[in-house]
C-alpha cells in the first residue's frame, strides 16, 4: 500500500484498507512539506497550482526508497488535484518498476472522480496490470472497502 496525502484523508482511507488486506503501508512524503497556503486550490499562485500547471514538475520524495520486487499487488492512493493526481506521484510511479504487479490506484476527493488520473500514472510507470481503480470516500468503511476489492475482480 503505497500513499501519499496531504491533509490525512487519504492517509486514514490507505489505512483501512491495510488493515483489509493486511498490506505494509508506506507513505509518500514530500522534501518539502505542503502547508495550508501550498494547498489553497483557489489561489492561481499557490505551489499546488503551480506544480499542478506544469505536466513535468517532478518533486523530491523524503520518505525512503522501498523495494516492491516482493509484492505482487499494489495499491496506489493519492487525493484528486485539479483533476488528476498530484505530481509527486508521478515521481513516484517513474522510479519504480511495476513490471509482473497488479497496480490498483484510488483516490480521494471532496466531489470528483479518480478520471483519467490511473490511466495518466500507468503511462508513466514501468510496466504493471493497472486496474481502472476508483474515489473511496474519506468515511468508506472496512466492509465497503471489501466489496470495493471484491469488485476489481
Amino acid at each position: 500500500m503505497v500513499y501519499f496525502s496531504a491533509t490525512g484523508t487519504t492517509k486514514g482511507v490507505a489505512e483501512r484498507i491495510a488493515l483489509v488486506t493486511n498490506a505494509d503501508l508506506y507513505e509518500i512524503i514530500p522534501a518539502e512539506p505542503y502547508s495550508s497556503d501550498d494547498l489553497d486550490w483557489h489561489d492561481s499562485n499557490s505551489r499546488t497550482s503551480i506544480e499542478m500547471n506544469d505536466p513535468d514538475a517532478r518533486l523530491a520524495i523524503a520518505s525512503d526508497t522501498i523495494s516492491l520486487d516482493i509484492y505482487s499487488t499494489v495499491y496506489i492512493g493519492y487525493p484528486i488535484w485539479w483533476g488528476d493526481a498530484p505530481r509527486i506521484m508521478s515521481t513516484f510511479v517513474e522510479s519504480y518498476d511495476f513490471s509482473d504487479k497488479t497496480v490498483i490506484p484510488f483516490c480521494t476527493s471532496g466531489g470528483s472522480g479518480i478520471g483519467r488520473s490511473g490511466d495518466n500514472l500507468k503511462d508513466l510507470a514501468n510496466g504493471g496490470n493497472w486496474l481502472s481503480g476508483d474515489r473511496l470516500d474519506a468515511g468508506i468503511s472496512e466492509s465497503e472497502i471489501q466489496d470495493w476489492i471484491n469488485d476489481l475482480n
